[in-house]
């Protein structure tokens, strides 16, 4: 019998960070686990010796260079997939030459939302596909009677605008239209301690803005789930994989206009805001709260993005780019209704 074909999966991020970039690393390994003996390591080679992978895939051009540079240099025949993120997309290929050269390196290309496309050269818009993310779908519970909560995930980084959201808190009203008050939950590790102290200060001045800090996966989706609405106010993404879950989730999302969150939600969606602009975004929470029928609209157009995220589908895209991996080398392509070990989530 025919082993099967080695992949290494590099990514940057550690599990304990809980980003990402690690659950996306993560999860393609389950989806490819059936197919392909998968490792998911941080650097390559890991502990220093070449681990005889047929093919490589790596999440983030600039963090993920060295390893790419390494792979490459000892195996220029073998396929080599480049995960882009919104921080290569939309800064790092321009300011990092590590990132173009990894860019260079890759024979494969991956962005995790349409628009990301037309951040590409000519050139490498030939190698790129989009595989966007999935998540398991968790019913909506019921939400707080006492409060009208709105939730952001996010941790506290530059890229993310926690300060935005904390504006926005400050300017909301004690009562909205409906006599509600206002409750924005945040949930985010204090990756960056002037962000964090303003969040700290923040929940001390403001009772409109309570910092959860970080939660694990499962805690997260729950307080999701019982919201009103998602505030995503980041100002850079490759395709936030929260908003999936909010999708997923059948919560309302409140964006902010860019191309990471255009690229899920579509560029017809009603639900966006100017990123940076807090007064924006207070102007559209309270039209959520006051609106029911703005935030059904809302809803509605959420419901018609969410089978695009499926695991189904993911793990599809994914199953498909590991065959074309092995083909470009010459393997013999994979049978794509391989089992699974597990069943995939609805």
């Amino acid at each position: 019998m025919k082993h099967k074909p080695r992949v290494c999966i590099v990514t940057p991020a550690r599990p304990e960070a809980n980003n990402g970039n690690w659950h996306t690393a993560a999860r393609w390994q389950r989806f490819l686990a059936p197919l392909a003996e998968v490792d998911v390591v941080q650097q390559w080679p890991s502990h220093g010796e070449d681990d005889g992978a047929d093919a490589l895939i790596a999440l983030h051009a600039w963090r993920s260079a060295a390893s790419i540079e390494r792979f490459h240099a000892a195996h220029p025949e073998r396929p080599l997939a480049l995960v882009l993120t919104g921080t290569d997309l939309y800064r790092d290929l321009e300011r990092q030459a590590g990132a173009r050269h990894a860019l260079q390196c890759a024979t494969h290309l991956v962005v995790l939302q349409q628009e990301a496309i037309a951040s590409l050269g000519p050139g490498d818009r030939a190698r790129a596909r989009v595989i966007e993310q999935s998540a398991t779908r968790i019913l909506r519970h019921d939400p707080a009677r006492s409060s009208f909560d709105f939730i952001a995930v996010g941790h506290l980084r530059e890229a993310k605008d926690p300060l935005t959201l904390i504006a926005a808190a400050r300017l909301l009203p004690q009562r909205l239209a409906n006599g509600l008050p206002p409750r924005v939950l945040h949930i985010g590790a204090a990756l960056e301690e002037d962000l964090a102290e303003a969040a700290r200060r923040a929940a001390a001045e403001c009772p409109r803005y309570r910092w959860l800090g970080s939660r694990s996966a499962p805690a997260t989706r729950r307080w999701m789930a019982r919201s009103r609405a998602l505030v995503h106010m980041s100002r850079m993404e490759g395709g936030a994989h929260v908003v999936i879950e909010a999708i997923r989730s059948r919560v309302p999302v409140l964006a902010s206009r860019i191309d990471g969150n255009i690229g899920l939600l579509g560029r017809d969606y009603d639900g966006y805001f100017p990123a940076g602009d807090a007064a924006a975004l207070v102007v559209l929470m309270q039209r959520f709260a006051a609106e029911p029928a703005f935030a059904a609209h809302l809803a509605a157009q959420c419901a018609v993005r969410e089978p695009r995220f499926a695991p189904a589908a993911e793990q599809g895209r994914v199953r498909a780019l590991l065959a074309d991996l092995l083909a470009s080398r010459g393997e013999q392509p994979l049978r794509q209704s391989s089992p699974s070990p597990r069943r995939a989530s609805p």
